[in-house]
């Protein structure tokens, strides 16, 4: 009996020890501990982390600039790396391309010559033409990988100019993931203020705010959207391009944010703890601030979230229409231009590998936003 209540004793100890850690950890540990139970908002994590590593670092990722092009292959479907030659292991190499018409329909295609061989390199220096600057501080000429002499590695094929897909795709997740999340950003922070305006100050500002809501909410996004971004002036640069077309999607999607803070603004100040703050003499900024925004900032982070997709959707449909970024700017909407006839689709359908992206993306933020959304509320 003694050593059975020996046995009995550390583990009683140890229940007791995650029980404590359970009722006296913080919200933020409790929707931590929830978010890493979702085995799926997990997996999107990483795959969104992955996406916005490459994004950052794509000009050492994609082999080709955005400006580089070769006319000899025009149309080339994807030309993968190979690591054995008639059953001997030579290690990663392409064969050489050569142009046949297809007996058929009479199209020209690509098929591998096999009697050509081209070395594929790791941390080599770039073709002319493939300098980039890394990370904005210093140039340079480095990338990931490269076929030797006059070998080419497509793995994405290419498009109507002869330009590597692969690389066209990589820097486009420049543009089409920062974008979205520049404008949530933008959405939040518009969101936040004319929210907690109306539900604090309340009175005519609220009336105000509330009928601006409802001009916004009553037009239809997607014509509103093409209707703002045709006034962009053709003239600018894509920089400047980009930070209208965020500014654009930011003031389009804040009312339905600025209403859900509003409703939590109201019943938050009716609260012991908030008037207390303000019959102390609290400045209503630290009021907001330090006690009501912190008590439904899980709310905000968990829309956060599932706002971006919407806004990926936006970026991706101004630029396939023509109506926001414009070659030689890249993103995936632009890459997407050139699968606007269903000839393109029927006989080159490599160049729809861009649209997986977007759904892997649109996707990945889905799921991320289901687990935020299920942590948020640790108790349930």
């Amino acid at each position: 009996m003694e050593e059975v209540k020996k046995e009995q004793k550390p583990s009683q100890k140890t229940e007791k020890k995650k029980q404590d850690r359970y009722y006296y950890a913080s919200q933020w540990q409790l929707m931590a501990r929830k978010f890493r139970k979702h085995k799926l908002a997990m997996v999107s994590l990483v795959v969104l982390m992955i996406l916005y590593i490459v994004a950052i670092f794509g000009d050492f990722f994609a082999p080709q600039g955005t400006e580089q092009y070769d006319g000899s292959y025009v149309n080339c479907p994807p030309h993968g790396i190979h690591l054995f030659h008639e059953g001997k292991f030579i290690g990663p190499f392409v064969y050489g391309l050569a142009r046949e018409r297809d007996p058929e329909t009479y199209m020209m295609k690509f098929v591998d010559n096999k009697e050509e061989i081209y070395k594929v390199h790791f941390f080599v220096q770039g073709a002319e033409g493939s300098e980039y600057k890394f990370l904005g501080l210093f140039e340079t000429n480095l990338h990931l990988f490269e076929a030797e002499g006059e070998g080419r590695v497509f793995l994405f094929g290419t498009d109507s100019m002869g330009r590597d897909l692969f690389s066209r795709v990589i820097l486009g997740a420049q543009i089409s993931l920062f974008i979205p999340v520049v404008g949530m950003l933008l959405t939040v922070l518009l969101g936040l203020i004319m929210g907690s305006l109306a539900g604090y100050v309340g009175g005519w500002v609220d009336t105000v705010i509330q009928r601006v809501v409802e001009v916004v909410r009553s037009f239809p996004q997607v014509p509103l959207w093409m209707a703002l971004s045709a006034a962009i002036p053709k003239t600018l640069k894509p920089a400047q391009v980009f930070m209208l077309m965020t500014l654009i999607l930011s003031l389009i999607s804040w009312p339905d944010l600025s209403r859900v803070v509003r409703s939590k603004f109201i019943s938050v100040k009716k609260e012991d703890y908030i008037m207390s703050s303000r019959i102390s003499g609290a400045p209503a900024v630290k009021v907001v601030t330090r006690h009501m925004i912190p008590s439904f900032l899980s709310y905000i982070i968990v829309n956060m979230t599932m706002s971006i997709p919407n806004l990926i959707i936006g970026e991706t449909t101004l630029s396939f229409l023509g109506l926001g970024l414009r070659s030689p700017a890249t993103s995936w909407g632009v890459l997407l231009q050139e699968t606007n006839k269903l000839e393109t689709i029927s006989f080159y359908g490599w160049k729809l590998i861009p649209m997986v992206f977007v759904f892997l993306t649109i996707l990945a933020f889905n799921f991320l936003g289901d687990g935020l959304r299920d942590a948020a509320d640790p108790y349930k």
